[in-house]
């Protein structure tokens, strides 16, 4: 590594608060599919910034948007109308079902406005609690880490916020039922667990949520930060998932959050609130400072005009089955290190084999292989232990995918695997 490099390092390690466990790798600069580092070495980034580069790096036409809005106006207060906040609600608004939305600057942020949702909803009835699933994950503030069903965020922060001490089984409907207390007031999944370990819930799993929202008078909420925004071909993974399934015509969550890909890299998040609740949260009941402003709302407004022009959405279903094809062949020809395929769209992900003793050593079977596709040049997002996730730009080609796929099999090599 040169000395830039190590000049940055020290710099961060001077000057940073710790808070990340950071790979060994100072990145310059990127450019589509592709990023550099210090050196002048190029990888394929198959992480897109977990699942947020949804256009890939420094694409011109998100590069002129900004340009431009920013010569007109970069910010001002929610306090006043503009026009690119109700132009995106608008958008977002069509692409799921009639509501209204309220825009943050994260997921994190946008899963607050859920859980403040659900307190406003059931508060006339006493009702607060939100019931969540095991491996979840909702975000780092402390209710999001309150809401998460993984014990290793919690650590250090108790007491934790009330009313999330319901953690189920993912897919596992009968759990969700004999959870629901007459504190209740909401249920919060995933449609695909990301840090969970790139795991889809069932289309039966969905349709009987919704039943029992329905009997129980309770808002079912929906995280889409990472599953949503086209990730596994539909705007909405529920939308994929329960694609030409009976009785999907009468599924619709109550709110759903977003984020990441939203701003393809510019900070921006929000959430979708369904009639009849979209006025629950009235003046003075939530607000931001920087959420919805003019410059991300003309991003996030280019962003799908993108998708939509150059047929994204049909790109991703297209090269999910390549890759995932390819990881599967992969996953056969060398058991000892891979265990199989998960995931949907392009998010997807790739089990390891951790009985075989391959992964040795302290760091988790994860970390190593993610170590491993990183020195042949291919960037990745561990999920947990065991799971290794490719969570790649949208607009991924045909050549990248294939890019990728041999780039997987040569980091396996380095392991000495026949």
């Amino acid at each position: 590594m040169n000395n830039k490099a190590e000049q940055i390092k020290e710099t961060f390690n001077q000057y940073v608060i710790p808070s990340y466990g950071r790979f060994d790798l100072v990145l310059s600069h990127g450019q589509g599919c592709y990023i550099w580092d210090t050196d002048g070495r190029r990888y394929l980034d198959l992480g897109a910034g977990i699942a947020v580069s949804a256009l890939g790096h420094a694409h011109p036409l998100i590069v002129e948007t900004l340009r431009r809005q920013a010569q007109r106006m970069i910010h001002t207060s929610n306090l006043y109308y503009h026009q690119g906040q109700g132009l995106l609600a608008k958008e977002i608004t069509g692409r799921i079902a009639p509501g209204k939305c309220f825009f943050s600057n994260s997921g994190a942020e946008a899963n607050e406005g859920l859980y403040k949702l659900a307190r406003r909803f059931g508060h006339d009835s006493g009702r607060y609690e939100i019931i969540t699933a095991l491996n979840s994950f909702h975000g780092r503030t402390l209710a999001g880490i309150a809401a998460t069903g993984q014990e290793k965020v919690k650590t250090g922060f108790d007491p934790l916020v009330e009313g999330f001490n319901n953690y189920v089984p993912f897919n596992d409907l009968a759990a969700v039922e004999a959870a629901i207390g007459p504190r209740t007031a909401a249920i919060l999944i995933e449609g695909v667990q990301g840090e969970g370990g790139i795991e889809p819930a069932s289309p039966e799993y969905l349709l009987g949520l919704r039943k029992l929202c329905n009997e129980h008078n309770l808002l079912l909420m929906m995280d889409e930060v990472q599953c949503g925004y086209y990730r596994t071909g539909s705007y909405c993974s529920f939308q994929e998932i329960l694609k030409d399934v009976a009785g999907a015509e009468e599924f619709l969550p109550d709110a759903i959050s977003m984020a990441k890909g939203i701003g393809a890299g510019f900070p921006l998040g929000g959430f979708w609130v369904r009639a009849p609740y979209a006025d629950i949260l009235g003046p003075g009941s939530h607000a931001t400072t920087y959420g919805g402003g003019p410059l991300a709302c003309a991003v996030a407004l280019k962003v799908l005009e993108v998708i939509q022009k150059e047929s994204l959405a049909e790109n991703v279903k297209a090269m999910s089955r390549l890759f995932k094809e390819g990881l599967r062949e992969l996953s056969e020809r060398y058991p000892d290190l891979l265990g199989g395929v998960r995931g949907m769209g392009l998010m997807l992900g790739i089990s390891l084999n951790t009985e075989s003793g391959v992964f040795s050593g302290a760091s988790p079977a994860s970390i190593q292989f993610t170590n491993a596709l990183r020195q042949v040049g291919l960037l990745s997002v561990p999920a947990g232990g065991s799971i290794v996730r490719f969570l790649p730009p949208l607009n991924i080609t045909r050549q990248q995918v294939e890019e990728g796929l041999s780039l997987t099999e040569k980091a396996i090599a380095s392991y000495g695997s026949s």
